[in-house]
């Protein structure tokens, strides 16, 4: 059925902006504290009070126009949008309508055909409302949320299935973390999606679109799309027709349900904001910006393949954000084993880290040298953890000079090594006969005894070749 219909897709997407403070007024930005703690008389819309812009949620704004392509309004503006709601004080929303901060901007995202650009509108700033809490018969309201930054990214309906939805916001949201934009928390509210979906048969018009609201994470997302789609086709292969609506999706039966007719821009009543001037960006403020700008993560991702071998997988973890990037750049200039430097940053840090603690502690000069150690074969894996939980834990090492001192290097002498193997021989019997019998995984535990003779010392892979020679003589 639905193999004669095409789905298309639209999303609205609300990013908190990562500020301290509000947008029109100076209190903190922290939702989660305790409720009504974080207001004051112009975020709670009392009268007599006038809101000031936050210029950091400009620039947070302006940033992310620039890092998805688009036009940035040299003059732009606020506008009230006008509609009655229990968490909305003021009872409307300072936004931005038919002057928007960002225009005509899009994003490249990977799909199974290959690449595909997905058109940016428009993005504006506008200020987040506040949070319900409903129990039994009550209902609470929490202001903390009122006034904090948003930006809404409203993308052209280009997107035609829940796997490119999803795409494209995992895109969108490396996009925005690593440039510091917003902390792109889904789970908290952070970043949330409205998806605007309508089906039509091959050829035909666009048909009638109804919304999803307040999706928060790629899961649901997919899950609400598809359905979705399911659902229209099958109300109009009944002879039915879709009313334009917006719905909510149940996350338990993973369902979409009716919530209210779809409001008209009419509905809101839109006017200029008489309390706020209008947003002038110049070109030097443009310029500024672009200049202070961090590299994308996927051009360093790619970077990282191509003149250093980094695979894409790994490359991901690195660049998680745009402070442990930096970080393995850093490194990574200490060293000519660059990948070393990412298994250390990648499988070790994180592991020592769990207890508390930032991965960026050890100095890039220290994990540098650790590499070159390393890489060289001058120690073994063995020894380079050891050295790195030392450092770690606060020990202002050196590791070359630690090395030569402590006597860490790899022992390579072969009468050294065959002396350690001879001695785990002996102490082996059961091993020895468990060899002789056929069970050639025998060897690993006189492997294993030969490299404690050795304090971990010894070079492994002769230990190992020395191991089976011995107890082939036998």
């Amino acid at each position: 059925m639905t193999i004669n219909y095409e789905t298309v897709i639209g999303l609205e997407v609300h990013a908190e902006l990562k500020t301290e403070t509000k947008i029109f007024c100076s209190c903190s930005a922290k939702a989660k504290d305790a409720p009504n703690t974080n207001v004051c008389p112009v975020c709670l819309g009392l009268p007599g009070t006038l809101p000031t812009l936050n210029e950091n949620a400009l620039r947070l704004s302006v940033l992310a126009g620039i890092c998805l392509n688009c036009k940035i309004a040299p003059l732009s503006k606020f506008d009230r949008k006008n509609y009655f709601y229990p968490d909305l004080p003021k009872a409307y929303q300072i936004s931005q309508y038919d002057i928007p901060l960002c225009t005509d901007g899009y994003l490249d995202i990977e799909t199974g055909n290959g690449k595909k650009r997905i058109g940016i509108t428009r993005i504006h700033m506008e200020e987040d409302a506040g949070k319900l809490f409903h129990r039994n018969d009550a209902t609470l309201i929490d202001c903390n949320r009122c006034g904090i930054p948003l930006i809404e990214i409203v993308s052209e309906p280009h997107i035609s299935s829940g796997t490119e939805a999803v795409a494209y916001l995992k895109k969108l949201r490396e996009i925005l973390v690593f440039a510091g934009i917003s902390d792109g928390k889904m789970n908290e509210g952070s970043l949330r999606c409205d998806v605007n979906l309508s089906v039509r048969k091959k050829g035909e018009p666009m048909g009638v679109r109804c919304e999803l609201k307040n999706l928060n994470s790629f899961k649901f997302v997919e899950k609400a799309i598809e359905y979705e789609r399911d659902r229209q086709i099958a109300v109009l292969e009944s002879g039915g027709v879709i009313e334009q609506e917006t719905r909510r999706f149940d996350e338990k039966d993973l369902k979409t349900y009716f919530m209210r007719k779809k409001e008209s821009q009419a509905d809101y009543r839109f006017f200029e904001e008489p309390d706020l001037p209008h947003i002038v960006i110049t070109e030097e403020y443009l310029e500024n910006l672009k200049s202070s700008m961090p590299t994308p993560a996927h051009l360093r991702r790619e970077r990282y393949l191509s003149e250093w071998g980094i695979p894409i997988s790994d490359g991901e973890v690195l660049t998680l954000s745009v402070e442990a990037a930096d970080y393995f750049e850093r490194c990574a200039a200490e060293t000519e084993y660059k990948r070393i430097a990412a298994n250390i940053i990648i499988t070790e840090l994180p592991g020592l880290s769990q207890g508390g603690g930032d991965i960026r502690r050890i100095a890039p000069q220290r994990i540098g040298a650790l590499c070159d150690v390393w890489g060289k074969g001058i120690i073994n894996s063995a020894t380079a953890k050891k050295l790195i939980r030392r450092m770690w834990d606060g020990e202002e090492l050196d590791p070359v000079l630690t090395v030569e001192k402590e006597g860490l290097s790899l022992i390579t002498d072969f009468d050294k090594v065959r002396s350690f193997v001879l001695s785990a021989i002996a102490k082996s019997e059961k091993a020895v006969e468990d060899y002789k019998k056929g069970k050639a995984t025998a060897a690993r535990s006189i492997v294993g005894k030969a490299m404690g003779e050795s304090r971990g010392r010894a070079e492994p892979e002769l230990v190992a070749r020395l191991v089976t020679e011995e107890l082939d003589k036998m």
